[in-house]
């Protein structure tokens, strides 16, 4: 298979940053006016240490080890051949001891990146499986997801601590309207960048989805490997459910709480992944 854009879906990912880029010049024009424009720059540089260290900071949130070819050498070996096919640097390969089935990707640039899987996830799934959730991991780092919703959700981060200690940036008076405007657009920005970041996360989702069966030249593999995951997610103790919940953006498959955690989810549901993947099956044959 070629690598073929999905116009349709970056057409979607085009209009949601267009939406966040407008978002957030109205909410750099509210902060300035309130005078606590300074909030920008003191948040841009934890985002700049997280953006540089996010592979460290998501192996370490994961509880995942790098580990060497000697110790895993059938899967050193899928992800050297995989890294191939997907024309990226091989990333290097942790694994974390959790019975939690799932696999993640980190790292701001394919030469610095990082592809982590459980212990629960190698259990679960054959090797075809593994190898097409390997090649989703490998597509987001091909399309630099990390670091795509690393900038997106910088202006929402600086939002969130507007609104959250707005009247100490202002200083603590009441009386100072210029804050009040502040907090009010800020909380605005907030919650409308809250949908739109998981709107174009779940459209990232979608072109991993695609870019992993590519990879593969077999969708059937991913599907087969999505809908197997997320049955045995019943099967995982809640205490390693709520562990790992934190890490939901990296996962293949998120770790849903309830009604709410599905209605605000990073990702799209099973059903919808599969779908497409079996239409580009039939698309394939």
């Amino acid at each position: 298979m070629e690598w073929k854009p999905d116009w349709g879906l970056r057409g979607r990912m085009v209009l949601t940053m267009f939406l966040l880029f407008a978002l957030y010049i109205a909410f750099v024009g509210a902060v300035s006016y309130a005078g606590v424009w300074y909030v920008l720059p003191v948040v841009g540089v934890f985002l700049v240490a997280q953006f540089f260290f996010s592979d460290k900071l998501a192996l370490y949130s994961m509880g995942a080890s790098e580990v060497s070819e000697e110790e895993y050498p059938e899967l050193h070996a899928m992800v050297s051949r995989l890294s191939q096919q997907a024309d990226v640097p091989k990333p290097k390969v942790a694994v974390a001891n959790s019975r939690v089935p799932n696999a993640f990707a980190t790292g701001r640039t394919p030469s610095n990146s990082a592809v982590a899987v459980t212990t629960g996830i190698m259990n679960t799934l054959n090797e075809e499986e593994l190898e097409g959730v390997l090649a989703h991991e490998l597509a987001h780092i091909k399309n630099r997801d990390v670091m795509v919703m690393t900038i997106a959700s910088f202006l929402s981060t600086c939002a969130f601590l507007v609104v959250r200690f707005g009247w100490w940036f202002g200083g603590g008076r009441r009386e100072n309207g210029g804050v009040i405007v502040a907090i009010i657009a800020s909380l605005v920005v907030w919650v409308v960048s809250f949908f739109l970041i998981r709107a174009l996360s779940r459209y990232r989702e979608f072109a991993a989805d695609r870019g992993g069966a590519v990879i593969t030249g077999n969708p059937a593999a991913l599907a087969s490997a999505l809908l197997k995951i997320s049955g045995q997610m019943d099967n995982v103790p809640q205490d390693d459910m709520r562990e790992q919940a934190e890490m939901n953006a990296f996962f293949i498959i998120p770790i849903k709480s309830g009604f709410i955690g599905r209605v605000f989810s990073t990702h799209p549901s099973t059903e919808k992944r599969v779908e497409r993947l079996r239409a580009l099956e039939k698309e394939l044959a």
